[in-house]
């Protein structure tokens, strides 16, 4: 029996409260006897599933890559003094029931769209080749793997569905989603084309390197979290497998040795800091001879891509994470060149910046990734009665700004290097949001290896000596690599290591608006509040009420303890 496309999307409209779904003409006219129907119609199903990838960003504080980053021990909440909900994030609390409520419908979307997809491909005609075909499942595949692991790591047991007929069901044992994610990546792993990286273009879309990553991630994750040996699998007779290490270890193999993917001569590359549209008005590029390797370089796996035509309706098409990472009002312009303005949220531990020294004093990473603003000679403290400031911020995501001919301080190199209009500093940030990492990747083959081979690989980059491996090798390794870059708190939960790394933030020094203060506690502190929660974080409240109490509340979250209430 065909299904109403318009029944269906209706409900979904209704659970998320957004007002479009998919851009497609004559959409009450569709349904599954006649759409999708040519490989037009399946490039469609598929860009609209991509679309969800930045649906999130409208909303940074409830996207997994802010939440990462925040909550994580290398950055606090910052913001304003009314700027409660970051502050909250960075304890583990919240300050109002739903602030999760677009990540959770995004990331549902996403996947009623993939359900949608895998469900009616095979019913589209002129495909080039049967591989064509498996390529647009293979890429249904991955992001359906994607949404869910996203969704896991955050709430850890959710709802599974996977059709698109609407249901109302309870939460999910972990196992058993964490058996189709790696089901899904399996199938994206055989499905995908093997195209060796090629160009920018390729940054944005799935690929079989980007599922062979993606599946280490989670073999990672969900062993080290759950203390299981394999990732479990779920097998097309309905019975339960597992992947192994040793299979994770062979699909790395093949990421490392054939993808076409590498490392970017200089790490300093990989960040606009050094962007040819900056560097001509900034000493520090032309000092180096640095230029960044742009969008989509080789060493970008997967990324969520951005672009300009972002609108005040329409804010997720550009990467808000940045504007919400930018220094406050009152900084942003000339006096922080080319540092531009923003929110003041997710300031830098101080922490960070001297364990880092400590260890790696001639690591040239500390200084590419974390600004310090003694470097800065028209830094203004405590601008927009900024929060939780320690004087240092993160580089890899901030506004880069720009100069035009005339002098003036354009809010980002956007403007004249995509033509980023109107030249806003809230909507004009095209730069892309990299998931996966080819560092990245050489250092989870190397933590499943044992072996120091992809740790030296990435330490050889920054002219930094060869080390044995060790485990908390490994670790330093990774925090000092990938810092900011919404991976650090992910790894404290599946190392065990999070109660201690993230308690040690209490008493460190910072500034609000200007005053001395120190890290406190909220909620009974940052061991207790981990305790409650496993690290997991809330279920919208609009979600629990809609299914009429068949989902519930995580543990930790509805109490009094959760809740933050600002400082005092």
């Amino acid at each position: 029996m065909k299904k109403r496309i318009l029944s269906i999307i209706a409900v979904v409209i209704l659970l998320s409260g957004c007002e479009k779904f998919l851009d497609t003409e004559n959409l009450t006219k569709q349904d599954t006897s006649n759409w999708p129907m040519t490989v037009k119609d399946a490039e469609q199903a598929i860009t609209a599933i991509y679309t969800s990838l930045s649906m999130s960003s409208s909303s940074p504080m409830s996207a997994a890559f802010y939440l990462a980053e925040v909550a994580s021990d290398d950055r606090f909440g910052g913001g304003g003094e009314s700027d409660l909900a970051t502050q909250a994030i960075d304890r583990l609390m919240t300050n109002g029931v739903d602030r999760m409520a677009a990540l959770w419908t995004s990331r549902y979307r996403g996947i009623f769209r993939a359900n949608s997809a895998l469900e009616t491909l095979d019913n589209c005609t002129g495909w080039e080749s049967e591989e064509q075909k498996n390529h647009f499942k293979g890429e249904a595949y991955f992001l359906r793997a994607l949404y869910y692991f996203e969704l896991s790591q955050l709430f850890g047991e959710v709802p599974l569905i996977v059709q698109s007929a609407v249901e109302n069901i309870p939460k999910t044992p972990a196992v058993q989603t964490y058996a189709l994610i790696a089901a899904d990546l399996e199938k994206a792993i055989s499905m995908l084309n093997a195209v060796p990286y090629s160009g920018p273009a390729q940054a944005g879309h799935a690929s079989r390197w980007a599922a062979q990553a993606l599946m280490a991630r989670v073999f990672l994750f969900y062993t080290g979290y759950y203390k299981k040996d394999a990732l479990p699998l779920a097998n097309d007779d309905g019975s339960t497998g597992s992947i192994s290490k040793s299979e994770v270890i062979e699909w790395l193999n093949d990421c490392i040795a054939s993808s076409g993917h590498d490392l970017v001569s200089d790490f300093r590359n990989l960040w606009p800091e050094t962007n040819e549209y900056t560097a001509s008005n900034y000493t520090y590029p032309n000092g180096a001879g640095l230029r960044w390797e742009g969008d989509g370089n080789k060493e970008s796996v997967f990324a969520i891509k951005y672009g300009i035509g972002a609108t005040w309706d329409r804010t997720g098409y550009s990467n808000q994470f940045i504007v919400y990472f930018g220094l406050r009002s009152g900084n942003g312009s000339s006096n922080t060149f080319p540092f531009g303005q923003g929110w003041g949220f997710g300031t830098v531990n101080s922490d960070l910046w001297e364990e880092w020294q400590l260890a790696e004093p001639d690591d040239v990473r500390r200084t590419a990734s974390i600004l310090d603003v003694n470097q800065l000679s028209g830094y203004i403290w405590g601008a927009g009665k900024q929060m939780e400031e320690t004087g240092f911020w993160q580089k890899k995501y901030i506004p880069i700004t720009a100069k035009d001919a005339t002098g003036k301080v354009l809010p980002s190199y956007s403007v004249p290097k995509d033509g980023a209009s109107p030249a806003e500093f809230q909507l004009c940030h095209t730069q892309d949001l990299v998931l996966i990492r080819f560092a990245d990747v050489l250092l989870m083959h190397s933590e499943l290896t044992g072996t120091a081979n992809g740790i030296n690989r990435v330490r050889q980059r920054v002219d930094l000596q060869p080390v044995t491996y060790s485990l908390s090798a490994l670790k330093k390794e990774r925090r000092w690599e990938l810092a900011f870059e919404g991976i650090r708190y992910f790894d404290l939960m599946r190392w065990g290591d999070a109660p201690e790394a993230l308690a040690r933030q209490a008493g460190v020094k910072v500034k609000n608006n200007k005053l001395d203060a120190v890290m406190g506690e909220a909620g009974g502190g940052y061991k207790a509040r981990y305790a409650a929660t496993g690290g997991f974080w809330p279920i919208p409240e609009t979600q629990i009420a809609l299914s009429e109490g068949v989902l519930t509340q995580n543990p930790g979250w509805g109490t009094a303890e959760a809740s933050f209430l600002g400082w005092r």
